[in-house]
């Protein structure tokens, strides 16, 4: 038996509905994801589902006795007390009791002499005693060990990734038969994404959650739901064929429309010419003419997509910033980074990865010299131009409209030389005109990253800073990012928790690894997960199996010294480089001319030649960082 049922429902806040004419059911046991644009009804959706809201129209049947928890992607700042406060909330009148009994069985431990504390603890355990206490005291225990919580912590010392988990562990108390669960991985840092799809995998109950993170989606959801142009469409399939299926109604309604369009265009040229005379199946023409130019008018289109645009700014030097035994702390007893190491090249896409206060955004600070105080070496390259992407949002001036953040008030933005009026452009970045003369303070999480997207493009650069670019970005807008990521020419910072955008952009990670020690991998994100796995079986196959002599031995040996042979190779690195990279510019150019397209045979020998030199490039900056290495 479905646990809700929606019949022909309608919704939205006055003016055109959000929601229009959804039918939908929730059954047993379903992981349901919903999927769709910023802004397009996900989140009232919920709302509707839980009772929060009530539809326009249409009629919304619910089990009886049905329970429904939503988990906000928002951590309220009341939040007060210990863990075991906060998780026994759930149990409502209940919870505040057995939050008091626990208080003071701590306080009768502390001081078990003071009679007037024991008399009030047996007082509350016999309250207790009657509802079922001790087995929610149990409960609440049992659940926190799960979710690997301290009962005892005070919920104002956690991170807002704790917090977060603190606040599921209450509604998982709460037993209900809906969980709802509004952008979950939101700002937590990737062990703990891991953890909440483990733990959410192993759930034996519904639940349904809005998640951008693709990975996520991909290991959790039995059906999906997408929400797009107020219609509710599902698939009860993999989000990869949901992929492909999506795809093949887009192409059909573009067929669809297209044919429409046509027949239109042809019965308005019949009209303009005239009826000939007034028989009745003229009549029933001109009728039919009228209903199509109706249903036109009401047909909604597909929202547009970003539209992001590469300044071209002047190349920067082969070498972007070169750092030698970098140490910084805020403190000089306990250092954040610890005799950290690297060559960023021309053209590398790095992503940084860690647990959350691990030092990722202080690496960026120190790596672009907006930290002093570090330890080491740190050079800069010639001629860069860089673009921060900064998760807290500090470029973005709260107070003042959309139109004011991007260019200081002035009406134009120069894009590659072209002056561009700027609601013109942020119609790009999917602003209205209504919505460019807003406060950036009344945007959502998603609009306010679009924003400063939008304000880092107007301006040229050769080296990209993203810290977290990816939270509360849509699918669509993410693909696009990371599109524009991949063509990008100069040089890619990237701090982000999302597995599946790492994997796509970036060509190699540095990772946080405990007390400072940050060590450079090759690769993505699944990259960096099988060679740090790979080491550390071998780390314990050396301490389990190998014998203890040999170990020695191997402690003492020095760094091993450069062959003659591979000081030649070192030396002749550079010029093979920009070798590669002088022709793989004049392939490039070649296929910004018109022309070159004609050749269908040329097109794919240069293509062939350009995947060809990619290679050719990153085993050759590969090779030159191993050897490099190797001599210092």
């Amino acid at each position: 038996m479905a646990l809700i049922v929606m019949q022909d429902v309608s919704f939205g806040f006055g003016g055109p509905p959000i929601l229009e004419h959804m039918n939908f059911q929730v059954e047993p046991g379903e992981r349901i994801c919903l999927l769709g644009r910023n802004g397009v009804g996900k989140t009232s959706l919920m709302r509707l589902i839980s009772g929060e809201f009530e539809p326009e129209s249409g009629v919304i049947s619910k089990a009886s006795s049905l329970t429904v928890t939503c988990l906000s992607q928002v951590v309220p700042e009341s939040l007060k007390g210990t863990v075991f406060d906060v998780i026994s909330e759930g149990f409502g009148s209940r919870g505040k009791l057995l939050a008091e009994c626990h208080l003071l069985s701590h306080e009768v431990s502390a001081d078990p002499q003071n009679k007037n504390l024991l008399k009030k603890l047996e007082k509350l355990q016999h309250r207790l005693d009657i509802e079922d206490g001790w087995q929610l005291n149990r409960y609440v225990e049992m659940i926190a060990e799960k979710i690997k919580l301290d009962v005892d912590a005070k919920i104002e010392n956690l991170s807002a990734g704790m917090k977060r988990r603190v606040l599921l562990a209450q509604a998982i108390v709460r037993e209900p038969d809906i969980l709802m669960l509004d952008e979950p991985t939101n700002h937590l840092d990737i062990e703990a994404i891991i953890w909440l799809e483990e733990f959410l995998s192993k759930y034996d109950r519904t639940f349904i959650f809005i998640s951008h993170d693709r990975a996520f989606v991909k290991k959790l959801a039995t059906r999906i739901i997408e929400l797009d142009r107020g219609q509710l469409r599902s698939y009860s399939c993999s989000y990869e064929t949901y992929l492909s299926r999506k795809e093949a109604l887009l192409e059909d309604e573009k067929v669809r429309n297209a044919l429409f369009d046509k027949k239109l265009s042809q019965e308005e040229v019949w009209i303009r010419k005239g009826i000939k005379a007034r028989r009745t199946r003229n009549e029933g023409r001109v009728k039919a003419l009228m209903k199509m130019r109706q249903e036109r008018k009401q047909r909604k289109e597909l929202t547009g997509a970003v539209r992001m645009q590469k300044q071209d700014a002047q190349l920067s030097g082969r070498l972007v910033i070169d750092a030698k035994d970098i140490s910084f702390g805020y403190t000089s007893d306990e250092l954040i980074i610890r005799d950290f190491s690297t060559q960023i090249m021309r053209g590398e896409k790095i992503g940084i990865i860690g647990p959350n206060g691990s030092g990722k955004t202080t690496l960026l600070s120190v790596l672009l010299k907006e930290l002093n105080g570090h330890q080491g070496n740190l050079r800069h390259g010639t001629n860069l131009e860089i673009a921060y992407f900064d998760q807290l949002h500090a470029q973005l001036d709260y107070e003042k409209s959309v139109y004011e953040n991007i260019a200081d008030g002035n009406e134009t933005v120069i894009i590659n030389g072209i002056p561009r009026h700027i609601i013109g452009y942020l119609q790009e970045f999917l602003f209205t005109p209504i919505q460019s003369r807003n406060t950036v303070a009344n945007l959502s999480g998603g609009e306010r990253n679009r924003l400063l997207l939008a304000k880092m493009f107007a301006k040229p650069s050769n080296v990209l800073v993203l810290d977290e670019p990816t939270n509360d970005l849509d699918i669509d807008t993410l693909d696009l990012l990371e599109e524009f990521l991949l063509n990008y020419t100069g040089t890619i910072l990237i701090v982000s928790h999302d597995r599946e955008f790492l994997n796509n952009v970036v060509t190699s990670i540095f990772a946080f690894e405990g007390n400072g020690f940050i060590k450079e991998y090759v690769g993505g994100y699944d990259d960096w997960l099988r060679q740090s796995r790979k080491i550390q079986e071998i780390q314990i196959k050396q301490e389990k199996g190998a014998p203890k002599k040999v170990r020695q031995k191997q402690t003492t040996n020095g760094p091993r010294k450069l062959s003659y042979k591979e000081k030649k190779e070192l030396e002749e690195i550079p010029q093979l480089i920009e070798k590669l990279e002088s022709e793989q510019k004049q392939l490039h150019d070649a296929m910004g001319n018109p022309d070159f397209y004609k050749d269908s045979s040329e097109v794919t020998a240069v293509t062939t030649r350009l995947k060809e030199l990619s290679k050719q490039l990153e085993y050759a900056y590969t090779r030159w960082q191993m050897l490099d290495e190797l001599q210092s």
